[in-house]
This record gives structure tokens, sequence and C-alpha cells, in this order.
């Protein structure tokens, strides 16, 4: 193992101890301490990374090469954030659209936290991309039959009007009332936009495998990809809410109404349940369950994810009526069906394609220090946001 190996995986390791001592609730000064120390030498060393990227390529930094070019920072940093951020979407149309008023609550922390996930997503495309310079070529460049190009076009404009959606929380903070009511005025259409954008580019990265049908695994290569990604970034996306509301009432105290955390955890069991059954009848009607055989790494994999992502978050749901054990089930819950989704992604963009490419592609541990780097970055954010901006209005009034 090399010394930046072993570095990284110190760092994995006690990053993911403050994880776990936050979320029991134990986030004392040396759990803080030891976070604070992890982050910083994780973005130093990141920096240097950045750097030599820049100046020597991206072979140099990466396990990824001409037979394997999709690597840990597609089916993570991209497609993953991209699903990771779709509580935006959902939550947004829920207050806006359907004037479910009591999910208010969770609606602007929900929107930073969807805000930031597209801000890194493009951030990654800096970074993973070829020829970086000529990220700004879809929107000049037109190719209308080209599925990259509706997905650039459409994340560049979501991410525009999750701008606008989260503005007012700056426009608070700095007394501009009436930019506030302005917003507020066109928040509908608004939201209504954000949707349409969401579902077209959040299937549109299942659509994108549709060009290699036979080189992606029968076991996830079907003609329901975009559906199925549409349908996981739904649920995943109500997941994210749950956790992201579990960890800010241990770090900041808000405390949100245990109705409005069941609720999400029922509708992310509805559209998790839905999920599982129309992937499985796929599986059955194209016959790729014979695949399980010939591919068993890959067999392994899928059901990994179908079982620990689906199947367990179920039952862990059902659990969440049982006195004392609900909150601790559904944030148990969603943090599978966040793991599943992101197994799902690395496997149509990993796993899935080793069959047919024979080459072994190991991410190097400058591809993993970039990945942390991002998750840590998003969540620092967040956490200023939370302290310096209205994210959660009465705690800010308090404060």
């Amino acid at each position: 193992m090399t010394i930046g190996g072993g570095l990284m995986l110190v760092l994995t390791g006690a990053l993911g101890w403050v994880a776990v001592q936050t979320a029991r609730g134990r986030l004392t000064p040396q759990v803080s301490l030891t976070g604070r120390v992890a982050v910083g030498v994780l973005w130093a060393v990141t920096l240097g990374v950045v750097i030599r990227r820049f100046i020597f390529g991206l072979g140099s930094v990466s396990g990824m090469s001409d037979r394997f070019p999709w690597g840990i920072w597609i089916g993570l940093d991209v497609m993953s954030g991209v699903a990771l951020a779709a509580g935006g979407y959902v939550i947004a149309a829920t207050v806006h659209v359907f004037r479910l008023d009591r999910y208010q609550p969770i609606l602007r922390p929900t929107i930073l936290t969807a805000f930031l996930g597209y801000n890194l997503v493009a951030t990654a495309l800096l970074l993973d991309i070829g020829r970086p310079y000529r990220l700004w070529h879809p929107l000049v460049m037109w190719q209308h039959h080209s599925i990259m190009f509706e997905v650039a076009w459409c994340v560049t404009l979501y991410s525009t009007v999750l701008m606008v959606e989260f503005s007012p929380v700056v426009f608070e903070r700095l007394g501009l009332m009436r930019a506030v009511r302005a917003v507020h005025m066109i928040a509908i259409p608004l939201v209504i936009m954000g949707v349409i954008l969401s579902t077209m580019h959040q299937s549109s990265l299942g659509s994108l495998f549709l060009i290699v049908p036979g080189k992606l695994s029968p076991l996830w290569y079907t003609p329901l990809l975009p559906v199925l990604f549409l349908m996981s970034s739904t649920a995943v996306g109500l997941a994210m809410t749950i956790v992201e509301s579990h960890f800010s009432a241990r770090i900041y105290g808000d405390h949100l109404d245990e109705g409005i955390l069941e609720e999400l955890g029922k509708a992310m069991a509805l559209v998790l349940g839905l999920y599982l059954l129309v992937k499985l009848a796929d599986l059955t009607a194209r016959g790729a369950w014979g695949f399980m055989g010939p591919q068993w790494p890959q067999a392994l994999m899928l059901i990994l994810e179908l079982v620990a992502g689906g199947v367990v978050p179920l039952l862990l749901v059902r659990g969440t009526g049982i006195p004392g054990a609900g909150r601790e089930r559904l944030f148990g819950a969603a943090c599978l069906v966040v793991a599943g989704v992101v197994v799902n992604r690395l496997n149509v963009s990993w796993f899935g394609m080793l069959p047919y490419t024979g080459f072994v592609y190991l991410p190097s541990w400058m591809e993993v220090a970039v990945t942390l780097s991002f998750v840590t970055a998003g969540i620092v954010a967040f956490g200023l946001a939370v302290r310096f901006l209205p994210v959660y209005p009465a705690r800010h009034r308090a404060g």
C-alpha cells in the first residue's frame, strides 16, 4: 500500500468515526476536533491533487484509462450527487404546487442541500472531463440529438432555478424584503420549471447508458433505465431529507415534528416499493436472472443493491411504529436507501461494465481524496449556511 493510500484509509476511518458519533448524538469536543483535523489534512492533500491534475492531466491522478474512461468521479460525484440532490424538487413541489404547508419547515434546508449538491457536481465535472475549458460548449454548440446536451442544459438551468429558490434566505438575511416578495410571486411557476428540469435530467442520466447494450451487463441494461433512475432518485431524495433532518437535530438542535418524518418515511417506502417491483419485473421479463451465475461478482453487487438498499429499508420502515425505536429505525432505513442508490449508480457506471471491458478499474487514492473532499465541503458549506443564514427561521430568530 502506498503512503497516499494509507493516508486516505486513516482519513476515511476518522471521518467515518466522526459521522457515526455525530449520528448517535455524541458530538463531544474530541469528536469535533478529530473531524476538523481530518478535514483540514484532506483538503490540503486534495489541493495538491487538483494542481497535479491540471498540470499533468487526468491520467496522472486517476486509475481511469481509454478502456475505462468513467470512474468513481462520474459514478459517485456526478451520478450519485445528482440523485442525492433530488429532494429539492420533491419537497418544493410538495409545498408550493400541492400546497402541503406542513412540510414548510424542511423546505429551506432541502433546497440548500440540492443547491450545494448541484454546485459540487458542476465542480466535479471540471476535474473529470479531459478538457474542462470546453465545459461551456453545450450551451452554445447545440446537438439536440445528444443526451449529454440535454443533461448539460437541464443541470445548468436547474442549478439556476435552485439559486433563485434559495435566494429569499439570503435576501432575508440582508433585509431585502421586497426582493423576497418578488421571488415568492414567481414561486409556483419557478418550482414547476424546476420539477420539469429535474425529472428530465434524472431520467436522462439513465438514458446515457442506453447506447451501450453490448457493454453494460444485462443485470442492469434495460430500456427502462430512465424510468428506474427517475424512481430511485425520488426515493433517495426523500431519504436524504430524513438523513439531513437527523443530523441537523443532533448538531444544531433543530427537531422536526415526528409526524413529518414519519410521513416522509412512508412516502419513501412507497416509492421504493414501486421501484423494486418494476426492477424485479424487468429482470424477470428480460430473463436476466440467468446471467447471475456466469457474472457472479456482478450478481453479488445486484443482491447487495436490492436487499440492503431496498428490502431491508422497507422492513425497517414497517417497524417505525415500535415505541422508542421509530426515529432511529427511520434514520437507519434512510441511510440504507442512500447507500443502495449509490451502489446502483456505481453498478451501472462501473461494476456492470467489467464483464465487457475485461479491465479491472480501481480508483486511485487521489480519486478517493477528491470525492471525500466534495462530501466534506458540502457538509461544511451546509453548516456555515445554517449558522449565518435563516435556513431554520425559528432557530435564527432565537440566535
